[in-house]
């Protein structure tokens, strides 16, 4: 997969080789061309059931062609008037080959609403290919009787066209579009007739049903098609409550959410599977969320290289060349291949931090798309109320879980509907996939401010996010849980009353101990959100945050952040009291990332503020401090060369300081230089 990154960048450009192609090739080449493209469109299947007639009749034409080229191989040289003529043809069966490329590629409820327009390409083509054979010189090729019957029979049926195929299509067509009106009239679609449109579409299985959302989702939000855009975002809603009606007795696949994929489910241990190397943004080597291609050609996650430029760089990190311009291209090929690896191997694509805002959607859900999405939402809430097995609860609430990553209508429709309570007991299931079900679920939930209302009301749900940390079956469910926490706690009243509950923090610290880095990450996220509150610090100190941020430093850049939280509102003692803890931040002063330094750079500034001169002394004594004190002031953000300077500052006025002997131990003085700098 070596440099698939930029060769994935841009799309390849259009076949212009062709006609120069056809032009120099020698006749035999045309030929064998012209043999092997007839035999492909012979043998290519129609991509939906109501454009069999349409490919049918092209493969039986492909067919009676394909015999005509296999007798024209075994000829000698073609008189020039049919060389010409079959080089024109070799452009036209390319073209057809296009149309069944593009045809397949499409989703299959955009392929029935522009059936029209791939039918008129195909006659179009049909007209162009019947006109080239009839121009073809067959008395002077020296073809077989036969041969020169199956070219006059191709010709005909070129020019002859199929009414009854696109009459189907059209009745076809117009059920989808009379359904998409009676949704947006609030009229529930009964389950037969939406199980016959999807049979004739071609849509059989919740895994064909969930790709074709998928694609469909794509093409919406590439703007693919227009004119048909509403009624795409209608169909996208529509599905997902056919998907819910007819196939929720399926078992649930995998998908692109934070779900374990382990085969052991007793392997709690287990880390997700690592990325291809492609797949890695150069500068975090964490997986690209959102891949973009810089002006070096260089492929980087849109979080990194933006953090990389605001700090005032304009060179490319990987080359070091100076960039001619700041813009960033989407790397869409790359992306799409990331997220076909993320579902295939159950690794989450969107972000791990529910509080981030999601991106907004490209065209507003319509009136069709939301009466869809409440009728998903109260059926599934419906039918879990009455699932009283465990595989039963399982498929639906693993329904609700992919259903509350659509967007805050739909988790409005779905916390409105009642699943909250229904889903708080779920975090106690003895279930490994119906607990992970139920944790996800609420963790995508309470991205929606209503929701965190919801869940922080919900009887026994704050106990129950506390069982799934400390006692969920995966690892997955724990970092779920701690991110669901994460979540609740960006909301001001309900972070001082979960940083109050001794569980919370317990299990939180803990899994920041013990867990693996991307269980770590979230709950680090947590405690840095819980310690924001004065009155949590406290509780968090005694808890054993600042000692299990302090043994994570290493690993993630937001343990420092942590760190310089708690020092900033009264956890700056606990730190110092720490063996090794000032040595450790003048380390990653020096060796951490971007972010992290500047986070190390306030935290000592901090401990030299509230403790003194003891601190002070300690930071002096670390080897090479000045030198990463005076290289973040001119290398940093600007608040990190702020805070160096801040730092270095007192640094100077306690060396002076003892040169004369008119430093305190004890540091009231330090203290007062420190807040004056």
């Amino acid at each position: 997969m070596a440099n698939a990154r930029n060769a994935a960048a841009a799309s390849p450009p259009p076949p212009s080789s062709s006609s120069s192609y056809s032009s120099s090739a020698s006749d035999g080449e045309i030929l064998r061309s012209l043999h092997r493209l007839a035999r492909d469109l012979a043998a290519a299947e129609a991509p939906a059931p109501f454009l069999e007639t349409v490919f049918a009749a092209v493969s039986r034409r492909a067919k009676l062609l394909a015999a005509v080229f296999d007798d024209l191989l075994r000829c000698g040289r073609l008189p020039r008037s049919a060389s010409l003529c079959l080089r024109e043809v070799l452009l036209v069966l390319q073209r057809f080959k296009a149309v069944v490329a593009d045809c397949s590629a499409r989703s299959r409820m955009r392929l029935l609403l522009q059936a029209d327009e791939v039918a008129a390409r195909v006659r179009e083509l049909q007209h162009d290919l019947a006109t080239l054979l009839d121009l073809l010189p067959v008395p002077e090729l020296g073809l077989a009787d036969d041969v020169v019957d199956l070219l006059a029979l191709a010709s005909r049926q070129c020019r002859r066209s199929s009414p009854s195929a696109d009459a189907a299509e059209h009745e076809l067509k117009t059920g989808v579009l009379a359904l998409i009106q009676e949704v947006e009239r609030e009229i529930v679609p009964e389950r037969e007739r939406l199980e016959g449109i999807l049979e004739e579409v071609g849509i059989n299985d919740p895994a064909c049903c969930s790709d074709e959302i998928e694609t469909l989702e794509r093409e919406i939000g590439d703007r693919v098609a227009e004119r048909w855009t509403s009624a795409m975002i209608a169909l996208v809603g529509l599905l997902r409550y056919a998907k819910c009606v007819l196939f929720t007795a399926a078992t649930p696949r995998p998908m692109d959410t934070k779900v374990d994929v382990d085969d052991d489910d007793d392997d709690d241990d287990a880390e997700p599977p690592s990325p291809p190397p492609d797949f890695r943004c150069p500068i975090s080597l964490d997986l690209m969320r959102d891949p973009v291609v810089s002006a070096s050609g260089q492929t980087y996650d849109r979080e990194s290289i933006t953090r990389w430029f605001g700090s005032g760089k304009s060179t490319c990190p990987k080359t070091g060349q100076v960039l001619a311009n700041l813009e960033l291209v989407p790397n869409k090929a790359l992306k799409n291949l990331i997220s076909r690896w993320c579902r295939e191997n159950g690794v989450a694509m969107e972000s791990s931090e529910p509080s981030k805002p999601e991106p907004a959607p490209v065209v507003t859900a319509n009136k069709a798309a939301l009466e869809a999405a409440r009728m998903t939402a109260s059926f599934l809430v419906k039918k879990l109320s009455v699932s009283f097995s465990h595989a039963a609860a399982n498929r639906v609430v693993h329904e609700i879980r992919q259903l509350a990553r659509s967007g805050n209508d739909t988790r409005a429709f779905i916390g409105e509907a009642g699943a909250v309570p229904l889903l708080v007991p779920l975090l106690h299931s003895d279930d490994t996939a119906t607990q992970l079900n139920a944790v996800t679920a609420l963790l995508n939930l309470s991205i929606l401010d209503a929701n965190k209302k919801r869940i922080m009301h919900a009887e026994g749900a704050v106990e129950a996010i506390c069982h799934a940390m400390g006692s969920g079956a995966t690892w997955r469910a724990k970092e779920n849980a701690a991110a669901t926490v994460l979540s609740l706690a960006s909301v001001h009243s309900y972070r001082r009353r979960l940083g109050r509950n001794p569980r919370v923090v317990e299990r939180v610290v803990h899994l920041v101990r013990t867990g693996p880095s991307s269980t770590k990450k979230d709950a680090l996220a947590a405690l840095l959100c819980l310690s924001g509150e004065r009155e949590n610090v406290g509780k968090l100190v005694e808890a054993g945050a600042a000692e299990a941020a302090l043994s994570a430093i290493s690993e993630e850049e937001t343990a420092v952040a942590v760190l310089a939280s708690l020092a900033k509102r009264g956890g700056a003692e606990a730190i110092v009291n720490i063996d090794g803890a000032v040595v450790r931040l003048v380390a990653e002063l020096r060796r951490g990332t971007e972010w992290s330094r500047e986070c190390a750079a306030a935290a000592l500034v901090l401990l030299c503020r509230r403790v003194g001169a003891a601190v002070v002394a300690q930071v002096m004594s670390v080897s090479g401090v000045e030198w990463a004190i005076w290289e973040l002031m001119a290398t940093g953000t600007e608040r990190a060369r702020r805070k160096a300077a801040s730092l270095g500052r007192a640094c100077r006025r306690w060396a002076a300081a003892e040169q004369t002997a008119e430093y305190p131990a004890t540091s009231d003085v330090t203290t007062t230089a420190i807040t004056a700098s």
